[in-house]
């Protein structure tokens, strides 16, 4: 059996290769979907939610990013994500976020969901985005109908409170043991099922519903590409693999046209 050696030389030009069919399949498709997850916004400075430093070390992210949590003690949850949007008021799009807010100017039909809720996409000059798990910039009441965004950092009163009916507000986000907005699911199930090009970025795919997605457009059809620094349940699966980082990935793309 002859076995087959790829040199560097070899692995670059089939990498040049998958980067051609790359822009052939965004110019040739109606809609595209690309999803992602924390690791493009990790290199963006955001630590994964399971990467805290310091104080937090010692809180499970589960253990607060409930609203059982937020019920005993909103106090230490707000004081929690008054934390991460102080990290996150410091983060800018990368090279990656940018790229995808290009996809959306260049081609047609570019639709991003995202599992991130640092609104850095929207930073980024993308339009047609769907925040899975919602936006740590927003806030909504837990008595009446108020929804906001609260972007004050530090916070000046801790837990915030609404100004409609001076109850306390909590981040419009998706905690541990709720569900996805309806809407917003549906929506990213019907964009799944729809497109000609899904491309995955940045995320290990182990989160539900998210993770089910780009198995959906799969089976519709679509041209699946993942990027990913580390394989995961889809990548043997997906028609192009990129096994590098989201801004590795960004450059390279940009390298390739050049």
């Amino acid at each position: 059996m002859k076995e087959k050696f790829l040199n560097d030389k070899n692995v670059g030009e089939e990498k040049k290769m998958d980067f051609k069919i790359l822009k052939e399949k965004l110019t040739q498709s109606n809609l595209t979907v690309v999803l992602t997850g924390a690791g493009i916004s990790k290199e963006s400075g955001i630590p994964t939610f399971r990467g805290e430093d310091g104080l937090w070390k010692k809180y499970n992210p589960e253990e607060l990013a409930t609203p059982w949590a937020f019920q005993r003690n909103p106090a230490l949850v707000w004081e929690w994500y008054d934390y991460r949007r102080r990290i996150i008021s410091k983060a800018k799009p990368n090279k990656c976020h940018l790229l995808i807010a290009e996809f959306e100017e260049r081609f047609k039909n570019v639709r991003v969901i995202t599992q991130n809720v640092d609104g850095l996409h929207e930073a980024a000059g993308s339009t047609n985005v769907i925040e899975l798990h919602g936006n740590i910039w927003k806030v909504r009441c837990t008595k009446c109908d108020f929804r906001g965004i609260n972007r004050e950092v530090p916070l000046s009163k801790i837990p915030p409170e609404c100004p409609k009916c001076g109850s306390i507000v909590r981040p419009d986000v998706v905690w541990f043991g709720e569900s996805l907005p309806s809407d917003k699911l549906t929506e990213a199930m019907e964009l799944s099922q729809r497109a000609d090009l899904f491309i995955v970025i940045g995320t290990s795919l182990m989160v539900q519903p998210a993770a089910s997605l780009p198995f959906l457009a799969l089976e519709r059809g679509a041209f699946v590409v993942e990027v990913s620094p580390e394989e995961t349940p889809l990548s043997k699966r997906a028609h192009l693999f990129f096994q590098m980082g989201a801004v590795e990935f960004a450059m390279k793309f940009e390298e390739k046209e050049g």
